[in-house]
């Protein structure tokens, strides 16, 4: 893993608020994960993170914006899409950090982030 990818920087920025992260590698490369199940990963470019996702989100998203969100065949099968990190903004990042953490994450750490958020 090298500690200097640029992009890397930003996706820990934008899940800073998840309750539970864990941060560490998949495949050799940067992941984050929520008692132990993975949502994200940097792919080995250093510039596409792995998303999950459910499968009617990941079609919205490939449609509204095929600039920021594409597929692998690799991926066609399961429930992630691929981001390029330099296309995409902040704000939409956490969005997507924050859906696939949700997607991972066991209900009570949900409420956990729900209460945080309401304060």
């Amino acid at each position: 893993m090298n500690p200097d990818r640029k992009y890397w920087g930003q996706v820990l920025e934008g899940a800073r608020k998840l309750p539970g992260l864990e941060v560490g590698t998949a495949y050799g490369t940067p992941a984050l994960r929520v008692r132990g199940r993975l949502f994200a990963r940097l792919r080995e470019d250093g510039e596409t993170l792995v998303v999950r996702t459910n499968l009617f989100a990941r079609h919205y998203l490939l449609e509204s914006d095929p600039e920021v969100y594409h597929l692998t065949d690799h991926y066609r099968d399961h429930p992630y899409v691929l981001v390029r990190l330099p296309r995409i903004s902040r704000e939409q990042l956490e969005e997507r950090l924050e859906e696939a953490w949700r997607l991972a994450a066991p209900k009570r750490l949900a409420r956990e982030l729900d209460g945080s958020q309401d304060r």
